[in-house]
């Protein structure tokens, strides 16, 4: 039951939606709706409590905040957010929500409903063997609702920022599952809906649990820049704000440091260190528009003040008010260097660029309803419809829809012509083939050529931002196996499967034969133990002839044969001949709620997990593990890609992984190195890692040029304090510039 203070608390925080929900309504009859929600909810949660131990309904007061302060909805989605859970958790029905609320707010409920229940049931299925493309499903249920409100996906965006704001209070299993789907489908698609606020604390969240040592390195070093450089970026706005001033302007100068993750990504992205990301600072100028001028003008009018007292860097000049985002974002950014040697960028916004820029969707359509269109308007338009079309393929297989939509929320755009000057945006890498589809699936089948600014091109010829781009066609031309081999949006790419689908025995009798020759060339006639391993290498869930058919229809191409033939033989993550898995389930059960010990026994040859290649773990690295059907435990790095493209597909495998305390076996780790070139420093370098420290070296690779030498060095160490120590060691080196650990690709 609750007491006194739950009954306060509940109060306290109810405030401030009340607050929110009444600038927000449209009139008291929209107000008394979302207090009526309220009660409803309040009531039906009664008594029940969050792992955290507060009374549940602050979980609806805190999505429907979400909803009003951060993303600018209305009344309607204000109820839904207080109501999101009581069909699910309660004995209430969506019928119920219909008499009470109406048609509008049943059907938000609904279909956030129907998203939480298919993500629940993700973890109740039992039949392994069906998981996998089970919750790919749960995912294309959740995206479908695009389709029907996209206000469905933005107060389910809400709930889950909420729900990685505390999730602290879950276990580490569950934790690494949330975190997972949060990164691969939650956080691109904030991104692709301008959701930018709510993007970034979601990165910011995954980064502080995925990589906490990383994270809060970070923290600190903002918070040494933010000490030190705080007067200087002063200094560096006082010219701007006299000179706006001057002009006549009314706006907001804000200063912002970048993000804690944004930062953790070019580090890592760009293998350099925090020292050499110059644009930490950024200044945003949200100003008033004045008559006379457009926006856009006027943009570029404030970028003639600043360039007027900074030198600018012309190819850091973003110019996003020409041509908005696919997502409808308007700005105009620009780098410019300060009196002090300091990097600077400049974002400049007017008012309903900036609600656009924070709010997103919301916003855009808020515009749209006034009357003030703009470029972002038809570019989310457009988007929404190519996913609209994508959802609605009949044919698509639930895992291939989700890897062909994940896959258009990352990738960015670039903007070409048709032969009447109308803007098509197209995935950046694009053909001309890929262009004709987004014409027409009819114009891209028979497609034969491309006329590309006038001159004759062949279909795989690459596009450019600003191209004008005209389609050649024939009646007899159709699609064909090597188009997939260019293609680069997933539009385009279904378009033909489905067309090459169509007959499906020629496709697998195709790459048998295919298979065949390739295999035939390296001399290799063992056939059945090749196949198994392809199909466990390329993860073909359909057995040999889904194997075929991809190679046939080119979905797999083969290209990297020769790297899925020496899976498991190349490389050697541990240092110990002949060293066996333990197998960790107990009569075929292990409970996920207890945490499973990463382990080794050196007298019986034995290690408890299986290290992921495609990070190298090692002991003391923050790890997330996964349990296979046959009880074999692999663990990965929890910052690594492909444990989140694992986690998000198949979250029911995770397993909490603790490392135990002591370990003598050696693991495989890459440190790569930079420095200036000078005799003896190669000498030097091993005598520290095989005299000093006692590491056995696998690999070492060292290039020099212009008296700069660069390269790496893989080596066994027991564990991350062994590594540490190592690079600590080698950094003190002469002429050593930057010594880090890396991981081996």
């Amino acid at each position: 039951m609750f007491t006194e203070e739950d009954y306060k608390l509940i109060e306290r925080e109810f405030e401030g939606l009340r607050v929110s929900s009444r600038k927000r309504c449209a009139d008291d009859e929209q107000y008394q709706l979302v207090l009526k929600a309220f009660e409803f909810a309040n009531e039906a949660h009664k008594g029940v409590r969050r792992r955290s131990g507060e009374p549940y309904i602050l979980h609806p007061i805190a999505v429907a905040k979400i909803v009003v302060d951060e993303i600018g909805l209305g009344c309607k989605s204000i109820c839904a957010a207080l109501l999101h859970d009581v069909v699910e958790d309660t004995e209430f029905t969506v019928e119920d929500i219909q008499r009470l609320f109406g048609d509008k707010i049943a059907s938000l409920v609904d279909g956030l409903t129907k998203i939480k229940t298919a993500l629940d049931n993700d973890n109740k299925n039992k039949n392994q063997d069906t998981r996998v493309s089970l919750q790919a499903e749960n995912f294309r249920r959740i995206l479908v609702t695009l389709n029907d409100d996209v206000r469905i996906v933005l107060i389910k965006l809400a709930d889950r920022l909420h729900n990685v704001r505390t999730i602290q209070f879950m276990p580490e299993y569950k934790r690494d599952k949330i975190l997972s789907e949060t990164m691969y489908l939650f956080i691109p698609l904030a991104h692709r809906l301008g959701l930018y606020s709510i993007k970034s604390e979601m990165e910011n969240i995954w980064l502080k649990y995925r990589e906490p040592v990383a994270y809060a390195t970070i923290e600190r070093q903002l918070g040494d820049i933010m000490s030190e450089r705080g007067a200087l970026i002063d200094d560096f706005i006082a010219p701007i704000r006299r000179e706006l001033d001057k002009a006549g302007y009314k706006y907001t100068l804000l200063k912002r440091l970048k993000t804690p993750y944004s930062i953790w990504k070019k580090m890592t992205t760009k293998n350099i260190p925090f020292e050499q990301i110059y644009d930490i600072y950024a200044v945003r100028i949200i100003f008033e528009p004045r008559p006379g001028l457009s926006e856009r003008e006027q943009c570029w009018y404030i970028f003639t003040i600043i360039t007027g007292l900074y030198q600018y860097k012309p190819d850091r000049t973003r110019d996003w008010v020409d041509k908005a985002k696919p997502n409808g974002y308007e700005a105009l950014h620009l780098t410019v260097m300060s009196k002090t040697g300091n990097w600077v960028e400049v974002q400049i916004r007017s008012e309903r660029m900036n609600a656009i820029a924070e709010r997103g969707i919301a916003a855009h359509w808020l515009y749209k309803e006034a009357g003030q269109s703009s470029e972002s308007e038809n570019e989310i338009d457009n988007w929404l419809k190519q996913v609209r079309e994508i959802l609605e393929n009949p044919d698509i297989d639930a895992m291939r829809f989700l890897d062909e939509f994940h896959q258009e929320l990352i990738t960015s755009s670039i903007y070409v012509f048709t032969p009447l000057g109308e803007t098509k945006s197209l995935p950046k890498g694009s053909t001309a083939l890929d262009f004709a589809y987004n014409i027409h699936s009819e114009v891209g089948n028979h497609a034969i050529a491309a006329k590309v600014n006038q001159r004759l091109v062949p279909l795989s010829q690459p596009l450019t931002n600003g191209d004008q781009v005209e389609v050649i066609t024939s009646e007899n031309a159709k699609p064909k196996r090597e188009w997939l081999e260019f293609l680069t949006s997933s539009r385009a790419k279904t378009q033909v499967m489905d067309f090459l689908k169509a007959d499906k025995k020629n496709s697998i009798k195709e790459g048998m034969q295919i298979l065949d020759r390739k295999l035939d060339e390296r001399g290799i006639s063992e056939r059945s133990r090749v196949i198994k391993k392809l199909i466990d290498y390329y993860k073909v869930s359909g057995g040999k002839d889904e194997l075929y058919n991809k190679i046939g229809v080119g979905v797999i191409d083969l290209s990297d044969l020769d790297k899925a033939l020496r899976t498991n033989a190349e490389r050697r993550s541990v240092q110990m001949w002949g060293v066996k898995l333990l197998n960790p389930l107990t009569n075929g059960i292990f409970d996920k709620k207890q945490e499973f010990l990463l382990q080794e026994d050196i007298d019986q040859g034995t290690i408890s997990f299986n290290i992921a290649e495609c990070c190298s773990p090692i002991p003391g690295d923050s790890v997330v593990a996964f349990i296979q059907d046959d009880g074999t435990v692999t663990i990965h790095k929890k910052s690594c890609p492909v444990a989140n493209d694992l986690a998000s597909k198949e979250g029911h495998r995770i397993v909490s992984a603790k490392w135990s305390k002591h370990f003598m076996m050696s693991y495989l780790a890459r440190i790569s190195l930079e420095g200036i070139d000078r005799v003896g420093v190669l000498s030097d370098l091993t005598r520290v890692i095989s005299l000093v420290l006692g590491v056995n070296m696998r690999k070492l690779h060292i290039e020099t040029h212009d008296e700069i030498f660069e390269g790496f060095i893989d080596l066994y160490v027991h564990n991350t304090d062994d590594l540490d120590k190592l690079i600590r060691a080698l950094s003190k080196v002469k002429g050593i510039e930057r010594v880090k650990r890396v991981d081996i690709n």
